[in-house]
């Protein structure tokens, strides 16, 4: 037998999933969450779609490590989640600050580094 192509039916899925369809699902994050850091101007979506874009390129190296059949962007991950972890605290914090400080998110309100 020959290990050609598998044809399905109709509606059918097929059982494996490669590498492709997670490189196509992390650049759909990519771009998603670039649209919304281009787009939005509230600084909590801006933050929010720069977490997402950091979460898509920790989804490709997963899959690259998967694939590869080595733990070396498994590895890496877990550093990135952990530097995540304390960006997200201090960004917030950020966020925080100026919301005290101007009474606004909005970044076309803020326009000044001074008070």
């Amino acid at each position: 037998m020959s290990a050609g192509p598998v044809l399905l039916a109709a509606g059918a899925v097929p059982a494996a999933v490669g590498v492709n369809h997670y490189v196509v699902v992390s650049a759909l994050l990519f771009a998603i969450g670039f649209l919304g850091v281009l787009v939005r101007r509230n600084t909590l979506v801006i933050f929010m779609s720069l977490e997402l874009m950091l979460n898509a390129s920790t989804l490709a190296a997963v899959a690259f490590s998967h694939f590869n059949g080595t733990m070396d962007g498994n590895v890496f991950v877990f550093f990135i989640i952990t530097v995540a972890a304390a960006e997200v605290a201090v960004g917030l914090a950020i966020i925080v600050a100026l919301f005290r400080l101007r009474h606004t998110v909005q970044t076309e309100e803020l326009t000044s580094l001074g008070n």
